[in-house]
């Protein structure tokens, strides 16, 4: 029965950011941007918010299925328990173990220093997601796994979801690697605390973040936090402009929580106003042009990428063949 318990939590989790309790805030927020909407027309907000040709599209299927599937690898601890989370903590703990020579005596913590605790792994993480999300996008043979989630031809909260089991698995990794490090020096000058400040069973600033605003990531709705605001924290604008077809748009916003990898390495977009945006994957990085869908179901979303990635793997050694011939 506790297993069972287990497996009901880590698939219906806070970390789910259509979870209900990110669902109010969501809806008050689309409700006080409706009002002012230069697209409501005479449209219900419920109408408005959720429109019927949105939310039944073949890509939000898709959307849908994948993330089903995702969910399911949870259930058999692929990707999160047995290789992320164990990864994380045995490296935290081991480097602890190597620097705990450093402290003489272990020192009393609070909730000051477990929350900067958490500020820095939280830094961490998103400075990994910004390399990894911008590596897939700037290496042909990564990309197809990637490509997956930029192949939404419409866009809902579910799309965040809309991606490869290999592009997590790498993310995963990464943040494992580099956040486990970091937990591990954080941890020398808090001796024998290894959790994390937490709301609802994660992260603080996590649960800010998917409170204020998150789930207009992947949607219709435009919601900008203004020039100054866009320098420091990365939008939901700015997300949709991440997903557009528009040349000017292309790998711009890698960011998830903060603009300033963005801003610090050379790709931040910050819109002047509101922009009409096109989703999907462009014929080339010079055409606005979108190519036929081509993750037409959940079978198609996690084979072809592979299919993909050996192409582009092969032309890579034709390539440095030619080159060294």
């Amino acid at each position: 029965m506790a297993e069972i318990t287990e497996i009901l939590k880590e698939f219906f989790s806070t970390d789910i950011r259509f979870h209900p309790v990110y669902l109010l805030p969501f809806l008050i927020i689309a409700f006080i941007l409706y009002r002012d909407a230069p697209d409501r027309e005479d449209k219900s907000f419920w109408a408005w918010a959720f429109p019927k040709e949105i939310y039944t599209h073949p890509s939000h299927i898709t959307d849908i299925k994948l993330f089903i599937f995702g969910r399911v690898l949870l259930l058999f601890t692929v990707f999160n328990k047995v290789f992320v989370r164990t990864a994380f903590i045995m490296i935290g703990m081991g480097v602890t173990s190597l620097l705990t020579g450093i402290s003489e005596q272990p020192q009393e913590t609070t909730f000051l220093f477990l929350l900067l605790a958490t500020l820095i792994m939280t830094i961490t993480a998103d400075f990994c997601v910004y390399w990894v999300h911008r590596f897939h996008h700037e290496t042909p043979i990564f990309w197809p796994f990637h490509a997956v989630h930029h192949s939404a031809e419409i866009m809902t909260p579910i799309t965040v979801y809309r991606k490869h089991p290999i592009y997590d698995l790498i993310s995963g990794f990464v943040k494992s690697v580099l956040v486990g490090f970091i937990m591990g020096v954080v941890l020398m000058l808090l001796i024998g605390q290894v959790e994390m400040t937490v709301v609802a069973g994660i992260n603080i600033f996590y649960f800010i973040f998917n409170t204020l605003g998150s789930n207009f990531r992947h949607s219709h709705i435009w919601f900008s936090y203004g020039r100054f605001w866009e320098h420091i924290f990365i939008s939901p604008a700015q997300h949709q402009i991440h997903h557009s077809l528009e040349p000017k748009h292309h790998n711009k916003n890698y960011g998830e929580i903060l603009a300033i990898w963005d801003w610090m390495f050379g790709t931040l977009y910050i819109p002047e106003g509101r922009e009409e945006i096109s989703y999907g994957i462009s014929k080339s990085s010079q055409s606005n042009e979108r190519i036929d869908q081509p993750h037409v179901g959940l079978k198609t979303a996690l084979i072809r990428p592979f299919q993909d990635s050996w192409k582009a793997t092969k032309k890579r050694f034709k390539s440095s063949n030619k080159q060294s011939s």
